[in-house]
């Protein structure tokens, strides 16, 4: 794993959108060079940041659909998270420590299981996942709060093949940050604040991103690729 040298805290906060972050995570990213990029976002949120990147780094766009799984009544609370490829991540030690019992635990599963298939068909229909073999995969999103999210993101790009993974997002706890370190090959974080209590306190605008603008984002930045 690689910290890119670009992380700083004298980023000027907050950012204006979403947009603005994906040009500033752009700026950055392209005093790299990457083999045969992908830019992937994470929807809802990430995606128009990495419509910006890709934009930039003129690379294809995809879009990878992760759920939360929420506490049984603290849906805000996460326990784990499940991605596309039949990855899920786990938190034992808190499910453990708030004695969910597995019939609760199979239940969320189950449900966000189902959302992950719907929002898959939403913006996805009967696309096959782009071959990720031999390819540098930036994974974006408008930020990180547990991590749980991106953990899954990231295990289920290296299942689809990803020959190194590259984390990038404008803001995250510290803490989080460096528990996503082991996951990823490249981190790129613009700037880790504190006291972290949300993402969206880091943007002046954080309306909610619809589906109608990831559908969008992924036809504008659509390039020509060869499915596998």
């Amino acid at each position: 794993m690689t910290d890119l040298p670009f992380q700083d805290d004298r980023t000027e906060l907050p950012f204006h959108d979403r947009r603005d972050a994906g040009e500033r995570l752009a700026a950055r990213l392209l005093q790299r060079a990457y083999r045969n990029p992908l830019i992937v976002g994470l929807p809802r949120g990430g995606v128009p940041v990495a419509a910006r990147i890709a934009l930039a780094l003129k690379a294809p766009l995809e879009v990878l659909i992760v759920r939360k799984l929420g506490v049984p009544g603290h849906e805000e609370f996460a326990m784990g998270a499940l991605a596309s490829g039949d990855v899920s991540v786990l938190d034992e030690q808190l499910i453990r420590r708030l004695a969910i019992d597995a019939h609760a635990l199979q239940r969320v599963i189950d449900r966000e299981r189902g959302e992950l298939r719907r929002r898959e068909a939403r913006f996805r229909g009967e696309r096959p996942y782009p071959s990720l073999a031999g390819r540098d995969v930036i994974l974006v999103d408008d930020g990180i709060a547990t991590g749980s999210t991106m953990r899954a993101a990231l295990r289920a790009v290296r299942k689809l093949g990803a020959e190194r993974c590259i984390l990038a997002v404008p803001v995250a706890p510290a803490d989080s940050l460096a528990s996503l370190r082991s996951e990823a090959d490249e981190t790129l974080c613009l700037a880790t604040p504190e006291p972290f209590n949300a993402v969206g306190q880091w943007y002046r605008r954080f309306d909610q991103t619809e589906d109608a603008e990831v559908r969008a984002c992924l036809a504008e930045q659509a390039y020509p690729e060869t499915q596998h």
